[in-house]
């Protein structure tokens, strides 16, 4: 399938593209990037990882950098510059629909991500021998594309699913407890240095500011009682030396090795005092696993209802945001993602689906296997659809390997 990378970079491209998100709301939006990205945080951090699309396309208008852009970058500005030509292409009022998506993409904890996949989307099937109208932004749909081939039609709803949905422990809810405990940490290791590891278990999760509060408060206690454990219903804490196979490390080499020692699942962090030597670790898991899958399969249940007529085949097209690599490998190599889908595929809820593919920022930016799905997408068939076998179907619905 050819790259949407393949066209040579234009700035031209992402001048238009400004100019479709209005000039004036690009700059302030870019702004207020700045100013999350480059706080001294782990909050900052992670902004950076979720804003990375807007952040390379704003780091990109610079003249050597876009020289010097690698495939990822090419492939995005290759989704920026389709979605000018869709704006192009539309009448005004479908036009005005397309903006107003992308100015809710440049709000708030939002991002151009649901955008891109849906252009993402639209060209896999138009490489595929489909022909592809954005009927959601052209005649308001709820599904947003239409494919068509030979003598068949499709409808095909794309959703934009965050891991954040499955997970016990919120990643935002873990950056706020880290920034708001290390300030005592710095403090505590100048007065205790040495290597520490903070472990937490967590029988119900973390998922809102009360949590939050309230555990910080907590590991502060035990930090200021000098104690060794705290034990609760809610959370168990337990403070240890920190003991490591090359510990004696550089403080920046320790994440590999922690993630390796606590699984993908944990969420850690990792506190030096400058100049010492010490260490703080917190390591913290929630009582349950995880349940990404489940989170993408209760969606898939929703749309599946009000996205999809009945009257044509359906596909869903699942976008899996907010993880990082080795959970979305572990998702596919486990085939939790296959097993959950194909469980919902015998819920009556899954009659108007004749398929379901899924895909991560590893497909949208290109990254090969095994970061990235080998066919840059997984694919799942529903055999009880009446369509399942339909020929001029089969590209789009066939299961993946």
């Amino acid at each position: 399938m050819p790259s949407p990378a393949d066209h040579r970079p234009d700035p031209v491209d992402l001048a238009r593209f400004r100019a479709l998100c209005g000039n004036r709301r690009w700059a302030a939006r870019l702004a207020e990037l700045g100013r999350r990205v480059t706080a001294a945080s782990l909050a900052g951090r992670a902004a950076q990882q979720r804003h990375a699309l807007e952040l390379i396309l704003a780091r990109l208008t610079e003249p050597e950098a876009l020289a010097k852009a690698s495939t990822a970058e090419r492939r995005v500005i290759a989704f920026a510059r389709q979605a000018v030509r869709l704006a192009e292409q539309l009448p005004a009022g479908p036009r005005k629909r397309l903006r107003d998506r992308i100015e809710a993409g440049l709000d708030g904890d939002a991002t151009l991500v649901p955008l891109f996949h849906l252009l993402r989307t639209a060209e896999r099937h138009r490489a595929l021998g489909f022909d592809v109208a954005f009927t959601g932004l052209a005649e308001e749909t709820p599904w947003d594309l239409t494919i068509r081939r030979e003598d068949a039609t499709a409808e095909v709803a794309c959703e934009t699913v965050s891991a954040e949905e499955g997970r016990q422990v919120h990643r935002g809810d873990w950056c706020a407890l880290v920034d708001r405990v290390n300030p005592e940490l710095q403090t505590w290791l100048a007065a205790h240095p040495g290597r520490y590891l903070l472990k937490m278990t967590l029988p119900e999760g973390m998922v809102s500011d009360d949590q939050v509060a309230e555990l910080h408060r907590r590991i502060s206690g035990l930090l200021a009682a000098q104690q060794r454990q705290d034990a609760g219903a809610d959370a168990v804490l337990k403070l240890d030396p920190l003991v490591l196979a090359g510990a004696q490390a550089a403080a920046r080499g320790l994440p590999a090795q922690l993630r390796a020692q606590f699984g993908e699942e944990a969420h850690l962090a990792v506190t030096s005092a400058p100049n010492s030597g010490s260490v703080f670790v917190m390591a913290a898991r929630a009582g349950r696993e995880n349940a990404i899958a489940t989170a993408a399969t209760r969606r898939m249940g929703e749309a599946a209802a009000q996205r999809l007529s009945g009257t044509q085949p359906g596909i869903l097209s699942i976008f899996l945001d907010d993880l990082d690599r080795g959970e979305w490998r572990g998702l596919r190599e486990r085939m939790e993602l296959e097993g959950a889908t194909r469980r919902w595929m015998t819920d009556p809820s899954a009659r108007r689906v004749v398929a379901v593919t899924c895909a991560s920022r590893m497909e949208l930016f290109g990254a090969p296997p095994p970061d990235g799905a080998p066919e840059g997408e997984l694919r799942f068939r529903n055999p009880s659809h009446p369509a399942a076998k339909s020929p001029a179907l089969a590209p789009a619905i066939l299961s993946s390997n």
